[in-house]
């Protein structure tokens, strides 16, 4: 499956300076105003109309919270379901995508500070028989930097038609890393990057064996807890979101030219796994970032490998776990994740004087281009 979209799109956005387009007219009656608190530092009122107008065609709702040392802004906006129009619950839990990577290379970076993992070990070290010997020696250095070179797994299908069809049925890793396998390698390990989950579902299964216990105990036990992450989890196989929250949707073309928007609230995410299946809350990501980035959860020697991107790669720009892009003279480190229904973005500087945390309910996640909603609010937090 396609894996930079979202993150590549943003770094492209912000650092061209595009600047989002006027919003059309708003496709659902219902709408919640936005709801916002804010002090000194970000951009307030571009904020607060970053937020304007939803829901719309491309979300129905955005919990957006911007921190760090030079000041806070919260807000909400959109509905909490289409049926009902009633606000969004700006504490709500959500899929947030890709941003499980960066617990999963904390709790490798952990692991290798014990000296349980060696970075620059062959991961067929630890798990024999997992890559055939057409594939040469993959460092687990590689599998966090995306230059392993092993090719994506499959899933139930690439349009949203196949993968809603199957959307309750279990797709297990092992079964995802046996079908990459099977198409040999794409490159010579650590020539080039090419950021793909398949890396970190086979960290998941490198976790799991040095441990002898399951990722999301691991994860759980060495980064949600200690980070005060008391409403984030690993689904599994259960399809369904715990807890509050907002509603997800997919945009759908009619044969008739109009769009239906289907809820896709509920969806077994298992073969997301390790690279992609975390369900959160906004404020339970800024807690990740901040703890993470002070060095409370990884130590610092192992922590540098976060903020350290391939240097002899041309046009690299992923570290373990995180994406590097630079914006009128500063250096932010994101990741995002897109599952169908919801958008996520977390970033910051590494100084965390500014720190931005999103959700969008994004009515196309797996699309090609950056929702505009997204766009808009990166733009006006990171002003």
């Amino acid at each position: 499956m396609p894996v930079r979209r979202t993150a590549a799109v943003l770094a492209a956005a912000l650092v061209l300076g595009l600047t989002a387009g006027p919003l059309g007219a708003p496709a659902f009656a219902s709408s919640a105003p936005a709801v916002a608190r804010a002090s000194a530092g970000p951009d307030a009122d571009a904020l607060r109309a970053a937020l304007a107008g939803l829901p719309d065609a491309d979300a129905t709702a955005a919990l957006v919270r911007v921190g760090g040392s030079d000041g806070t802004w919260r807000g909400s906006a959109g509905v909490h379901d289409l049926e009902s129009g009633r606000a969004a619950d700006p504490d709500a839990r959500f899929r947030a995508g890709s941003t499980t990577k960066v617990v999963t290379a904390a709790v490798v970076l952990q692991l290798a500070a014990e000296g349980r993992i060696g970075l620059g070990t062959p991961v067929q070290k630890y798990l024999p028989g997992l890559l055939p010997d057409t594939f040469e020696p993959v460092t687990v250095r590689q599998l966090l930097n995306h230059t392993s070179g092993i090719q994506a797994g499959d899933g139930f299908g690439d349009a949203f038609e196949d993968a809603y069809a199957h959307r309750f049925d279990t797709l297990t890793p092992r079964e995802v890393v046996a079908s990459a396998v099977a198409k040999g390698p794409e490159f010579a390990p650590g020539t080039r990057q090419d950021y793909l989950n398949i890396n970190y579902t086979v960290l998941g299964l490198l976790i799991e064996k040095v441990t002898g216990h399951s990722y999301a105990h691991e994860a759980a036990r060495r980064i949600l807890r200690p980070a005060g992450m008391r409403h984030t989890y690993f689904p599994g196989t259960d399809p369904r979101i715990h807890g509050p929250h907002n509603h997800g949707y997919q945009a759908v073309p009619r044969p008739d030219g109009t769009t239906a928007f289907v809820d896709v609230t509920d969806w077994n995410q298992a073969d997301r796994w390790a690279a992609g299946d975390m369900i959160s809350t906004t404020a339970d990501l800024e807690r990740l970032v901040t703890h993470l980035f002070r060095g409370d959860l990884v130590p610092r020697p192992q922590l540098e490998e976060m903020f350290t991107v391939p240097s002899d790669i041309e046009g690299a720009d992923m570290s373990a776990g995180l994406q590097r892009f630079e914006y009128g003279g500063t250096v932010y480190w994101l990741k995002s994740g897109a599952r169908y229904g919801y958008s996520t973005v977390i970033a910051a500087t590494r100084d965390l004087s500014r720190t931005v945390v999103y959700s969008v309910g994004s009515t196309d996640a797996k699309g090609e281009e950056m929702n505009p909603v997204s766009r808009r609010i990166a733009l006006a937090a990171l002003r």
